[in-house]
């Protein structure tokens, strides 16, 4: 696995060990299995950012600080030039760009998320997490499914769901998506 993949490994163990907190509560927080939890926090496994965002929110700390190692401390404004958000690239298959990293107590996580094509036949992987989400595409196609319906998004285009459904992506002809996802 990636260097980012373990680091936030790391502070998955530390943010339980800290709050004594068990697996299983932050399991059941996520909505997985003990095992599946066990599996994030020893860095063999890739955690979704839903996944990140559901321990966020029960353990009231900032994604942040969960996917970055840093907490923000701007409250006025937070400002990102394009193309200078702080950047995650977690898989080959997924990057995410923050665009609001450094602004404290924020109400919703904006990024920038590229989703690479996968080989015809790649299952997609789905979850859940408790909010809404607004996704806007930039460039490219996605396939979105939402709760078993299955949406295809072009540039231009915009969705907003309830992200407690259960959803996934897949970039569709062979070529890279980019969009905009906004985490309320």
């Amino acid at each position: 696995m990636n260097d980012q993949i373990q680091e936030i490994a790391q502070r998955l163990r530390g943010l339980r060990d800290a709050m004594d907190i068990s697996a299983a509560e932050l399991a059941e927080a996520c909505h997985i299995s003990e095992a599946e939890y066990l599996s994030y926090e020893s860095g063999n496994e890739d955690i979704s950012v839903s996944a990140l965002q559901n321990i966020a929110k029960h353990c009231n700390v900032e994604l942040t600080a969960l996917l970055f190692g840093e907490s923000p401390n701007m409250t006025s404004y937070f400002l990102t030039r394009a193309g200078l958000g702080t950047a995650m690239e977690r898989s080959k298959a997924y990057k995410y760009q923050s665009l609001a990293a450094g602004f404290a107590k924020r109400k919703a996580d904006p990024f920038i998320v590229t989703v690479e094509p996968k080989p015809e036949g790649t299952p997609m992987h789905l979850n859940t997490h408790d909010g809404q989400e607004f996704n806007y595409i930039l460039e490219g196609s996605l396939l979105l499914s939402i709760n078993g319906k299955e949406l295809t998004l072009n540039e231009g285009d915009s969705i907003y769901f309830d992200s407690s459904k259960e959803h996934g992506m897949k970039a569709l002809n062979g070529k890279s998506v980019k969009f905009l996802a906004v985490i309320l």
